[in-house]
Parts: structure tokens; sequence; C-alpha cells
């Protein structure tokens, strides 16, 4: 998949973009803030994902503008396509996004059709995290190649919400009556089952190929693991039974909690609880890895994303690094200016000397909101 223009005005800082990308490796620089993360972010929305920064919709508009607009033409092995969208600041819940020419109702109905990888500082910290980040990381990483997980996701994050709510009234009013978690139990486990299923299957897959990338981080010297952990399983190893086998092992597990439930007034098992162990030479880098060990995993993990991508969808996505050069040394610096093959890539940096270990590609420079 590659991005061959970009357009944006309006969005944020970015004013009068227009610009065609190198099918291969594309830099902007320019000093801080002035807005290339707000391309990187632009881009990305057009996958149908929401902001990497958390940005709400009335955000999206500069402060003196009236309207942002986005666009991009993208291409896979099949045709080129064309994603436009614009907020108008009278009626920012309204936006108008089309897909070729076809009006859409919500950006998130273009997920699926522009896939994109997105890997900023604060995901060199994935491996260091908070487990939060990294169940993140996975949903979102089989949701762009199965989409059908989203909607097992959500059912499941809803009904949780209302277990959760059962258990706060049953801890307030003192009762032990588990009745009243049997209908929630039942859905939980069904979405749960299905759920841990696929992030033991893209976790394995993961391993695979981040263990090759990470090899060729470290020029061999360490080994990289990664496990899905799971609250609920002991062993997912060959087991895809999530309707029948799988969803009663998590029922069962639900029933065996409940007590301990009430007494806090929150589900204590199951998929939102659940983590990924990243190993190196056998050690949790979480508790034992060094900063460069964390981060070349990291790196690895979001390469291989993109290569799983590839591998389920038939194109690789566009990979967007935003202002990560500067957190790497030099050797993962030039890991990821040569030897990232076959995708096209966007980096953002602050100096373009940090960038003259590239083979070719462009560089754009970036001063408020403008390329010059």
């Amino acid at each position: 998949m590659i991005v061959e223009s970009i357009s944006a005005d309006g969005y944020k800082n970015l004013e009068n973009i227009n610009i065609s990308l190198d099918p291969q490796m594309n830099i902007v620089c320019g000093e801080n803030a002035q807005g290339k993360t707000n391309l990187i972010e632009a881009v990305w929305l057009c996958s149908g994902c929401r902001s990497f920064r958390g940005t709400r919709d009335r955000d999206f508009i500069g402060f003196d503008k009236e309207t942002a607009e986005v666009g991009i033409t993208f291409s896979d092995a099949v045709r080129e396509q064309k994603i436009e969208f614009s907020v108008k600041r009278n009626n920012v819940k309204d936006k108008l996004v089309t897909l070729n020419g076809v009006k859409l109702p919500l950006i998130s109905k273009l997920f699926g059709n522009f896939r994109c990888v997105v890997f900023t500082p604060e995901d060199l910290n994935l491996t260091k995290g908070s487990p939060d980040n990294r169940r993140n990381f996975i949903d979102l990483s089989i949701s762009q190649v199965k989409p059908s997980y989203i909607k097992a996701l959500n059912k499941y994050n809803n009904v949780l919400l209302q277990r959760n709510a059962v258990l706060k009234n049953m801890l307030k009013s003192n009762s032990t009556d588990t009745s009243f978690l049997d209908v929630w139990n039942s859905q939980l486990a069904e979405a749960g089952a299905y759920i841990s299923v696929l992030r033991y299957m893209f976790c394995k897959v993961l391993n695979y190929h981040a263990k090759i990338l990470y090899d060729s981080v470290t020029e061999g010297n360490e080994n990289l693991d990664i496990k899905y952990l799971s609250t609920v399983y002991e062993n997912l190893e060959g087991e895809e039974d999530y309707k029948g086998r799988l969803a009663e092992i998590y029922l069962k597990r639900l029933e065996d909690s409940a007590e301990a439930d009430m007494k806090t007034g929150f589900t204590n098992v199951g998929i939102h609880r659940d983590d990924i162990a990243v190993n190196v030479n056998g050690l949790l880098i979480r508790e034992f890895g060094s900063q460069g060990q964390a981060r070349s995993a990291a790196l690895s993990m979001k390469i291989a994303h993109a290569e799983i991508i590839k591998k389920e969808c038939g194109d690789y996505p566009v990979m967007l690094l935003d202002d990560v050069l500067s957190e790497l040394d030099p050797i993962r610096k030039r890991f990821i200016l040569n030897k990232i093959e076959g995708m096209q890539v966007v980096i953002t940096c602050c100096d373009s000397k940090s960038v003259t270990d590239m083979a070719s590609g462009k560089i754009f420079e970036m001063k408020k909101g403008r390329i010059v």
C-alpha cells in the first residue's frame, strides 16, 4: 500500500499542504511544534482509527480556522483510491467523509480500506509500560486484519461494564446472590473465549516475525520471545473451540471468582486483565531489560505488526514513524532507514542530519504548518 499524495488545510496548524510522496522513504523534518506530528495524525485518521494522541473532534480545527480538510490518494496492488474528510467548526459532529467520492456516515467506516502502522515515542515504552498498552496494541493489530474482532471486543467491554455495575450494587447492599451475575457471565464467556483465541494466535505469529527483526537489530546477540498471558487459560496451544470447551472454561473461572468479585466490586479475571510477556534471553524486559532492549523489542513488534498485515491482507501497510529517530542510537536508526524493506515509510524528525544514512527517498521541511 502506497500513499501517493497528501493534502491538508486547517487541520490544527497545517496550511496548504499538497505533497507527493516517494513510494519508499519519506522524511518530514523541522523544529518542534511546527506541525510534523499533525501531518502524521491526519494521515493516521484516514485509516478509520481514533487519534493516537487522543485528539477530540473539535480540536481538529485550527485556532483561526473554520474548517479542517484532509485528503490522501493511495494505491494497493489492485487500484488507486482517494479518502477525504472535512470538519466545520459550526457543526463538528457532522463530518463530511468520502471514499472514492462516496459519502460515509463516520470516519470509522473507513476502517479496513487504508492500512497503516504508527510508531510514536510513547510506543517505545510498549514493553515496559502498563499491560493496558500491550492489550491495546494487540487489539488494534488484530482488528486491522480481522474487522469482526472489533464487534466481539465492543460486546465484551459493554457486558463487562454491566457486570461491574451489578457487582458494585451488590457490594453496597451486601448481597451475596450470585444469580444476578448469571446472564452477564455467559455473555462474557462467549466473547472472552473468542478474543482469547485470536489474541493467542496473533501473539504466536507476532513472536515469529519479531524474533527475526530483533535478531537483525541486535546482530544475533540476543533472543526475543513474546507470549500471551491469559488470566483464564493455562494453555491455549491448539485450542479453537471457543463456542464450546473454551467458553465453558471461561464461564467456570468467572463463577469461581464471583466471591472475590463481590468483595472488590469488579471483575478480577478475564481478557481485560491479560498481558503479553516480552522476554529477552529469558528475562522479562518489563522488570530486567535495559532501555535499549525495550526500544529494540518495541520497534521489532511494530514492524512485525506490518509483516502480519502483509501476510493476512496481501499488501504492506504504510509505516508512520513520529519523532522516534531522536530516541534511538545510530544502530537502530540505520535499521529503520535502510532495513525496513518492501513498504512505504513516513518519518518525522527535528534535524535532517539524523537521516544522513538514508539510502534514497524524499526529505520535506516543515515550518509553521507549511511544507517549505
